[in-house]
């Protein structure tokens, strides 16, 4: 496990009072744990954290008088490190809220180490609907994005271009098992067939035989349920065989930005893939990308965006509550909409969910693009209440029917 040094920021001055905030008060810590040197290290790792620092410094440094100190660390992918994790910062480490867990099985075993605490734990980087469905917690909210959002749209839009019969490469865990999940309900939902999957274990190099019996399925869509280098790898190596030159398509369920880039235009062309945000949306967009990417030398994907966006709101939260008690930071942020550069008209639900609208974009190509990470061209806006599972649905036991 590898952990950085507690960054703790200085206090500042406050306008009206015209003193500064004790500096031997006690840090108001935050935590992280993520993938840092893992398959998802890029999609979350230094950049998740350089998005919550730079939300603790645009706050002020500071709240309810304390400062403002954050701690990461690295959970190898594994669920019982990262609930060790938690276990050692709520109990012994002062920590007073997690801001992310990267990946759904380290989040959902950390969830209930946060509930036996009464603790908040926000989530950016897993995508599990379980989360805000048969795991949900009352101190959980699920912010950035679920597998049944970007499922679902990837999913019905591919088949509205003809895709009926699909065959799924799956990583081998909660994410991906969900992924196809919620993408093969749509597919049966609307008349499609699902002809078969292959579950490969979290990084794996070699997808070639899968690919192949992939191919020999006769699918007309292949649905990538995978992520980070594993959905590099696959898209890379479906290249070299030629997998679709013969009309089969690849349909990315799970694809960031980091994604796209790292494969390349000539490879992704065309591809369809749901997203919660595009730093080249427009001019408030574009600000926090500049910034970002002055210190990442990449361009901020959903994840990391939507990490700063729930930083934020955690902390007005606490500021407007006057304390740092869960519950009543929960009745906060559950009572503030999310207006911001991330979101616009959010709110969190009953089951925790951070509902917004998503996006269907499509991958340019090499023609059409101007630059580097000028990568997408958008195709629909998703109503938040339209992208996301209907509560009514939900499994959640927080919700009232």
């Amino acid at each position: 496990m590898k952990r950085s040094a507690i960054a703790v920021f200085a206090c500042v001055l406050f306008q009206y009072a015209g003193t500064a905030c004790a500096q031997t008060a006690e840090p108001f810590n935050l935590g992280l744990i993520l993938d840092m040197g893992g398959p998802y290290a890029d999609v979350t790792g230094p950049g998740s954290e350089w998005a919550a620092r730079m939300a603790v410094a645009d706050f002020g440094g500071s709240v309810l008088g304390r400062p403002i100190g954050l701690i990461v660390a690295d959970h190898q992918n594994k669920a019982d490190i990262a609930a060790s994790i938690a276990t050692e910062w709520f109990d012994t480490g002062k920590v007073v809220a997690l801001l992310d867990v990267a990946a759904s099985s380290p989040a959902l075993a950390v969830m209930n180490v946060a509930n036996q605490r009464h603790k908040i734990v926000l989530l950016n980087g897993p995508g599990a609907s379980s989360i805000t469905n048969e795991a949900c917690i009352a101190t959980a909210v699920h912010y950035t994005y679920n597998t049944y959002a970007t499922a679902h749209a990837v999913t019905s839009a591919v088949m509205l271009q003809g895709g009926k019969s699909w065959y799924y490469l799956t990583a081998d865990y909660t994410f991906g098992h969900q992924l196809e999940k919620d993408s093969a309900t749509v597919v049966r939902a609307n008349g499609g067939q699902v002809l078969g999957s292959a579950k490969a274990p979290l990084d794996t190099a070699d997808f070639s035989s899968m690919l192949l019996d992939a191919q020999a399925s006769k699918a007309q869509v292949i649905g990538l349920a995978n992520a980070g280098t594993d959905l590099i790898n696959t898209v890379k190596q479906a290249a070299e065989f030629g997998i679709t030159r013969d009309g089969t398509r690849l349909a990315s369920l799970g694809a960031e930005i980091n994604d796209i880039h790292g494969i390349g235009l000539a490879a992704t062309q065309g591809m369809l893939l749901a997203d919660a945000f595009y730093w080249d949306t427009d001019d408030a967009t574009r600000a926090f990308a500049t910034r970002f990417y002055a210190k990442m030398k990449k361009m901020p994907n959903m994840l990391q965006a939507g990490l700063y966006s729930s930083t934020m709101h955690y902390l007005q939260a606490v500021q407007a509550a006057g304390t740092a008690d869960s519950a009543a930071v929960m009745d906060k942020m559950r009572a503030s909409p999310i207006h911001d550069f991330f979101a616009h008209d959010g709110h969190i639900r009953a089951d925790g969910l951070m509902v917004h609208d998503m996006y269907l974009f499509q991958v340019k190509t090499p023609a059409e693009s101007t630059g580097p990470w000028d990568l997408y061209k958008r195709i629909a806006t998703i109503p938040g209440d339209r992208a996301y599972q209907p509560l009514a649905d939900s499994r959640c036991k927080l919700v009232n029917k």
